[in-house]
């Protein structure tokens, strides 16, 4: 997963591993300065130093210590032991200080990475939601969704990018500090990786099922945010069936079950640094015995000095190694929310464009479904056999009972979905031989429950035409009947709609809508029942509008109220997903089937 995303960053990786290499080095460079303090200052050494010349026939170690000593010692015979202390006591503090900037800087250099790991991975989630076709949604909760583009990405963002600094910083230093130990003493250092295997099984031990567990409290999370979005969206339902205590009584059910499972996770993961603490103590404890006796007992292979520098630079050690720990248990945490994100991410595109697929610019002559059968996932069969044509510049009208696949039909015109066989061709191309983007261009589409954005009436109307002027916005929402309205607002165009166009009233946000579709001067208008949900002076107005904006265009209209639809060229009349009539009104109602009753029982 690092690897997926942080490749474009490799330049802060980079930094960050050059910083920690300096700040390690820095770092035993500050502790080396406790051999002399201890040997030459206070005298725990009577030895007399001789400098060795640098091309000398001995080892490059007793050329870096014998030297280091001999040059503390000159230092003090010209200037005396105080001086030397403080002079050393000086050298380490600017070696800290060294240390120290540069430990900071290794963390401030991948700031830019951080946050642009979690950015490129909501861009890509995003874009993955806009691209996925409609089916996909109708068999996921939008809640559930909105989990794992927040909470998860955010855990993924506080247990593997946060991990990111532990992982570059603390095996350049369990490296070093290795490496500094077996420079001092590799007996020693021998003796001290004996343990080391058993402390990083016993914390392997602990975090084992944490990942499962994980995954397990992510998707409770889902849960939580899609009753919080069913709650949002059904909240006038709840207030007037009085449901508050029982919407309250679900939402402390599944709170309840996420707060235990979380318990669990949280539970197993403080237990990383306790372990890890009581662990490296005890290694400490052990080495500071073994190698204490054999100095006691005068058998030991190093002096006491050295001996304490390499228990210093021993617990120095300890530190990564249990920012590791804490690593090896945030990162499965992390690792099972990146499994979730990549369930969306890894989601297949049922609507793929062909690739000798066409651009077309214009609606010449004709639309035609041509024994289409179309069912959803579930496997029940939503479309049979249909098979009809809509020719340029006609109105026709698609009717029947609710459930009867009418929304279904149209939809496959704009390819939301495919038909499972037969074709639908557009001037005898096969849709699915045309480009999307071009197909989609030459259709407006407006829906019984208008969607609009929280924005403003200017960029809702303007939307999906780049460049739109003033001047045509307002054109389109004249034709429209929706100037007046808009004009009456304080801010006028430039006033915010409210979430989902709340500020407005039904039939103000059909007749934005509809401006939006005037605006982009489709070719193809796809009206489904845009007047189903509205009052019958909001009707007027609307019909108004889309009676402008039907004229000289091909129009398929779903409609339950027939008034609507019934000078239309064609009328289709669906039930259960079959054609059982066809021809104007007029002929309809002279067959006295489907059509006459469904006319008799609104006329009644």
């Amino acid at each position: 997963m690092l690897v997926r995303y942080a490749s474009p960053y490799a330049k802060y990786v980079g930094g960050s591993v050059l910083m920690n290499i300096l700040s390690a080095v820095f770092n035993i460079f500050s502790f080396t300065l406790i051999i002399p303090i201890l040997n030459i200052v206070f005298q725990l050494e009577e030895k007399t130093y001789e400098f060795i010349p640098w091309d000398a026939a001995v080892s490059f170690k007793e050329k870096i210590i014998n030297n280091g000593y001999w040059f503390v010692g000159q230092y003090m015979a010209d200037h005396g032991a105080v001086a030397t202390l403080f002079t050393l006591a000086a050298f380490m503090i600017v070696m800290t200080l060294l240390k120290t900037s540069c430990y900071f800087g290794s963390t401030a250099v991948l700031v830019p990475m951080r946050t642009g790991i979690l950015k490129d991975l909501r861009m890509q989630i995003y874009n993955k939601i806009l691209a996925l076709p409609l089916g996909f949604f109708s068999q996921e909760r939008k809640g559930d969704i909105i989990a794992r583009m927040s909470g998860d990405v955010q855990e993924v963002e506080y247990s593997i990018t946060s991990s990111i600094e532990m992982l570059i910083k603390n095996p350049i230093l369990i490296i070093f500090y290795v490496g500094t130990l077996i420079f001092i003493s590799w007996k020693l250092t021998l003796f001290v990786l004996i343990f080391a295997p058993v402390m990083i099984w016993l914390m392997g031990v602990i975090g084992r099922n944490l990942k499962k567990r994980s995954t397990e409290a992510q998707a409770l999370w889902s849960d939580v945010m899609s009753q919080v979005e069913e709650t949002l969206s059904g909240l006038r339902i709840v207030k007037a069936f009085l449901a508050e205590r029982k919407m309250s009584s679900r939402f402390e059910k599944v709170t309840g079950a996420m707060r235990r499972k979380n318990s669990r996770v949280s539970t197993r993961q403080a237990l990383a640094h306790p372990v890890s603490e009581f662990l490296g103590t005890v290694m400490i404890c052990i080495v500071l015995c073994f190698g204490g006796s054999l100095i006691i007992t005068g058998t030991s292979f190093i002096d006491a000095p050295t001996f304490i520098f390499f228990m210093v630079i021993l617990y120095s050690v300890i530190q990564p190694i249990k920012d590791l720990s804490k690593a090896a248990y945030s990162i499965p945490k992390g690792l099972a929310s990146m499994e979730r994100v990549d369930r969306i991410l890894g989601a297949q595109n049922t609507i793929l464009e062909a690739e000798d697929a066409v651009d077309i610019d214009s609606f010449k002559d004709c639309i035609s479904f041509k024994h289409v059968n179309f069912s959803y996932e579930s496997g029940r069969e939503v479309l049979h056999d249909i098979s009809f044509d809509i020719h340029k510049g006609q109105t026709v009208a698609i009717v029947g009972a609710s459930g009867g696949g009418k929304s279904t039909l149209v939809d496959l015109i704009p390819r939301f979905y495919d038909p499972d066989s037969g074709s639908i061709t557009i001037d005898g191309i096969d849709i699915r031989k045309i480009r999307i983007s071009s197909l989609r261009s030459l259709m407006g589409n407006v829906n019984q429950d208008p969607i609009l954005f929280n924005d403003t009436v200017f960029a809702n109307i303007a939307f999906g035409v780049e460049g739109a002027t003033l001047e045509q916005v307002e054109e389109a929402a004249r034709i429209a009947n929706a100037a007046e309205f808009i004009n009456e607002k304080p801010e006028g165009y430039e006033s915010n709609v409210g979430d989902r166009g709340c500020k407005l009233s039904g039939g103000q946000r059909q007749r934005v809508s509809i401006a939006r579709a005037i605006l982009k001067n489709p070719p193809i208008l796809i009206l489904d029942e845009a007047t189903a949900a509205l009052d019958t002076e909001s009707e007027r107005a609307v019909q108004e509008a889309l009676d402008r904006l039907m004229n000289n265009r091909t129009t398929i209209a779903i409609a339950h109220r027939l008034s609507t639809i019934k000078d239309a060229d064609e009328i289709i009349v669906i039930d259960e997903g079959r054609i059982v009539e066809r021809g104007r009104h007029d002929e309809l109602l002279a067959l006295n089937g489907y059509y006459r009753k469904l006319h008799d029982m609104q006329a009644l």
